[in-house]
């Protein structure tokens, strides 16, 4: 399962955070850095709407939504790279991650210390940035050195490699986050072998205080965040209270719902949150339905019809013959998988068929 890892300054709201997203306690939050050594991990059901409506349309007995996991990762401190605040220690847990949240602190609260004393939520995010563009610097340098020699014993690969680190060397060096760096498809994807931590897809979490959540648009600080955000890692905000989450974690869903209605609120920002992330990562969902249970299963954007099969078992992937294919937008308009083939919405699809967000599929295979 792939991994979204909580990032941020100490103190600015990730373990409330991560706790409300898991629905846990797994993590201690408190009002001193460091409070989380140790990375907490919890599995997140991915909430979707779509499950209760083809369950219905099927008489499905349970429902199974898509899951996606999220680490809390220590606070950073200026000086990470360099090994403060155990710094390497929690580098190397970002390193293990497929993607950053990060968190950014945007409320005053004289009961909570900032590390650096006042808020100010673009110098935060530079902190946290520039310790991961030092880090990575110091790991292309040194990786370069033994490509070197590989590439003269003939490795093409490593030669390939040598050139990536030739662009992105002084893309880091300017202080830009590898991401953000210019390559062609190929060279991005080789690129991945150099396991830098700038080069993660990363969600900024902006995080208020719950009196403030309701005005979000207005708030100088998120629209700070977000043209920083857009123009300096191309990549999105979004506005959360980890307060509110953290208090709507403990409500069944209609008290939820009207908890955050009378805060002037239409949407949990923790919804969101898991929602984008799953996207940040790179992953779509499809169904399956029946009787017995209405399922929504995760695979990547672009996987093919096999691949998406063999997300179900090994031998579905090995066997595949075809797969009945319509999408959840014609099978809600239809009613049924009966009146979807009637209409002849209800396809059959083959090896190459690329797998469409919200297909809802069943697959014919033999082994």
């Amino acid at each position: 399962m792939l991994k979204a890892g909580i990032v941020g300054l100490p103190n600015v709201g990730k373990s409330t955070l991560f706790n409300a997203v898991t629905r846990t306690r797994k993590a201690e939050s408190a009002n001193y850095p460091f409070c989380t050594i140790d990375p907490n991990v919890g599995v997140v059901n991915v909430p979707d709407a779509r499950l209760e409506v083809l369950s219905k349309i099927s008489g499905s007995a349970e429902l199974i939504p898509a899951s996606v996991e999220f680490v809390d990762i220590a606070g950073l401190v200026k000086g990470a790279s360099a090994g403060e605040g155990l710094g390497n220690k929690f580098l190397s847990h970002i390193r293990e991650v497929d993607a950053i949240v990060h968190v950014v602190r945007c409320f005053e609260d004289d009961d909570i210390h900032h590390v650096e004393g006042s808020i100010d939520p673009i110098r935060d995010i530079e902190t946290i940035s520039t310790e991961l563009i030092l880090t990575d610097l110091d790991a292309v340098q040194r990786r370069r050195d033994k490509l070197n020699k590989e590439s003269k014993r003939g490795d093409k690969e490593a030669a390939a490699l040598v050139e990536i680190i030739d662009k992105i060397e002084p893309h880091l060096g300017e202080g830009k986050p590898a991401i953000t760096c210019e390559l062609s498809d190929d060279d991005a994807a080789l690129a991945k072998r150099l396991f830098l931590l700038s080069a993660k897809p990363t969600l900024f979490a902006a995080n208020l205080k719950d009196s403030e959540l309701a005005d979000a648009e207005n708030n100088p600080n998120i629209a700070k965040i977000r043209d920083y955000a857009g123009e300096h890692h191309g990549c999105e905000t979004v506005a959360i209270s980890a307060q509110i989450e953290s208090e709507l974690a403990d409500l069944p869903a209609e008290e939820a719902a009207e908890f955050l209605a009378e805060m002037g609120v239409s949407e949990s920002g923790a919804g969101q949150l898991i929602h984008k992330s799953y996207s940040l990562l790179g992953l779509q969902t499809y169904f399956t339905t029946g009787e017995k249970e209405t399922r929504a299963w995760t695979i990547h954007i672009g996987d093919t019809a096999p691949k998406a099969a063999g997300v179900i078992h090994g031998d579905f992937e090995r066997g595949f013959i075809k797969a009945e294919t319509v999408s959840y937008a014609d099978l809600t308009a239809c009613g049924s998988i009966a009146a979807a083939r009637d209409k002849g919405v209800y396809r059959m699809e083959g090896k190459e068929y690329v797998v469409q967000e919200g297909d809802v599929m069943l697959f014919k295979f033999n082994v």
